[in-house]
């Protein structure tokens, strides 16, 4: 496999795609920040995730749409107001299921996976009812195009650097605000002991629909930055929730810094060897891989100590 290049050649495509890698590590630590505060701290499987964020990419192709026939002397920064409604969409939705559906499912796994599924589902229909099965693309602002070059060989594209900026600033925004919030120690206090948590007067009916809500918020804006390397169909969020489920599961389902590790190890494996092998069999090794260290370690890759 490798015997076809010289050092420098594979120092230099392992370097390429390494930074290919980082734009789905992107998506993945967005899609997967939102499903593991839904599935790690709620304990719902939520099989329509990927149809949340493909409705913030669809939000942010109307938004560029209105902004280049309307106001297009601002079309520069439309993609900071998509964003933002990106967010609103998608959490304002996740709440109503949850307040219609999910509320109704609690501590029954099977029958929330079963529902969020048939959820996906109609989601899927109703996006092509709606937009049509072809996929559309977002043009991007001109301050988003062009590259980066590191080396002759090696170039980083714009668009791809300003989606991982993006990421890694969404990431540290939900630390701070689960950790050192007191919202924050309110999920997790109704996490640890729902009852407890319910005799000192928090509403867990209200802790379970805001957090569901902030759950799909951020895979709208998954969403959005998806809109920035990829076009957007009624099935694309399919592509991506399977690898998001196994990025939460293999880092930890209830850690921040196991699902960051995760992403970057898994994003980085796949993008390395789809070069080398086909796009197929480059998942497949990595599942393998990733099945192979959960049954050495079924916690995840950083786990919560808990006192027993």
């Amino acid at each position: 496999m490798f015997a076809d290049y010289s050092m420098s050649e594979l120092m230099s495509i392992f370097a390429m795609q390494g930074f290919a890698g980082l734009s789905l590590f992107s998506i993945f630590v967005l899609m997967a920040l939102g499903l593991a505060i839904i599935f790690g701290q709620m304990g719902v499987i939520n099989m329509a995730h990927g149809e949340f964020m493909i409705l913030g990419a669809y939000t942010t192709w109307l938004t560029a749409q209105l902004f280049q026939a309307y106001m297009p002397a601002l079309f520069a920064g439309y993609f900071f107001v998509a964003m933002v409604l990106a967010f609103l969409v998608s959490g304002a939705l996740g709440m109503l299921v949850e307040w219609l559906m999910i509320r109704h499912l609690y501590h029954r796994p099977l029958d929330t996976l079963l529902a969020t599924w048939g959820l996906s589902l109609i989601l899927q229909q109703s996006f092509r009812s709606i937009f049509g099965a072809r996929e559309v693309g977002v043009e991007l602002p001109s301050w988003m195009l062009g590259s980066v070059a590191l080396t002759d060989l090696v170039e980083i594209p714009i668009n791809g650097l300003f989606v991982m900026v993006l990421s890694l600033l969404i990431a540290l925004a939900v630390y701070l605000l689960m950790f050192r919030s007191g919202w924050g120690r309110q999920v997790r206090a109704v996490v640890q002991n729902r009852p407890m948590a319910e005799a000192v007067g928090i509403d867990t009916s209200a802790m379970d629909r805001t957090t569901f809500g902030l759950g799909c918020g951020i895979a709208g804006v998954a969403g959005s930055a998806f809109t920035m390397i990829g076009s957007t169909g009624p099935t694309s969020g399919q592509l991506y929730i399977v690898d998001t489920f196994l990025v939460v599961v293999f880092g930890g389902a209830q850690s921040l810094l196991g699902t960051i590790a995760s992403a970057f190890t898994i994003s980085q494996a796949q993008s390395t060897m789809e070069f080398f092998l086909s796009g197929s069999m480059a998942k497949v090794l990595t599942l393998l891989v990733v099945v192979g260290i959960l049954m050495l370690r079924p916690q995840g890759l950083f786990a919560l100590k808990i006192r027993r």
